[in-house]
């Protein structure tokens, strides 16, 4: 697979995550984000560290923050992996005029 532009490996981290029923632009710039915290959730790392090292918040100096920061990426990265993927393969189905896959 060929980029046109390199991914952004650490973008602005928002606070909370969204919470639409819909893909956003936020979603898309942080799809790796999302990765790699699903990612660190099976592995079962502490959230403390992935809050610092995938979110670019500290746990010690703010906890409550860092751990709602963490808290709502999470729910978000899971939402995207069982229901928000299908938006983004429809939306490039759209954009390339191919069928729109179907799902079972």
């Amino acid at each position: 697979m060929n980029y046109r532009m390199a991914p952004d490996l650490f973008p602005h981290v928002a606070d909370r995550a969204p919470s639409a029923d819909d893909v956003t632009l936020y979603d898309e710039q942080h799809l790796i984000t999302y990765l790699r915290l699903l990612d660190a959730d099976v592995l079962g790392a502490v959230w403390q560290e992935v809050a610092w090292i995938v979110l670019q918040r500290d746990p010690i100096s703010e906890p409550e923050q860092a751990r709602r920061c963490w808290e709502s990426h999470l729910a978000r990265a899971h939402w995207m992996m069982t229901r928000g993927y299908r938006a983004l393969l429809n939306q490039v189905a759209e954009q390339f005029q191919v069928s729109k896959p179907t799902f079972h």
